[in-house]
């Protein structure tokens, strides 16, 4: 068993739960109360929903991939830990380009995703 992965499988499976119930009433009821045209918030609703299927199915992999060695199991974990990695970039830029104060702290997303990244990439290097 790689515990690597599957420390990263149930770190991401714990952001994944945070991402569908704290995410779910702090972004996606006020999304959804909110004066957008229906169309753009719809597609919005759906994207959540989306990456939440995503993060359960990354971590769900990482768990997997823990289990026992696998065929090409240290590329899916690359692939993986790149996942993250581009996950966190994403709420990075978008932190630091607003005008906020503490911007890293504003969108701390990146905090919970980026370890699921070094833990797979630890346990795949």
């Amino acid at each position: 068993m790689n515990g690597w992965f599957l420390s990263a499988g149930a770190t991401a499976a714990g952001v994944a739960a945070m991402h569908a119930i704290a995410g779910g009433r702090d972004v996606v009821r006020p999304l959804l109360a909110g004066s957008l045209p229906d169309e753009p918030r719809r597609v919005l609703h759906a994207v959540w929903h989306m990456v939440t299927a995503d993060m359960v199915l990354a971590a769900a992999a990482l768990i997997w991939l823990a289990l026992r060695d696998r065929p090409g199991s240290d590329t899916i974990a690359w692939l993986l830990a790149a996942h993250f990695v581009a996950y966190s970039a994403v709420f990075l830029a978008v932190s630091l380009a607003a005008s906020w104060s503490k911007p890293l702290l504003r969108l701390p997303q990146w905090m919970l995703l980026l370890p699921v990244a070094v833990l797979a990439a630890v346990g795949a290097a």
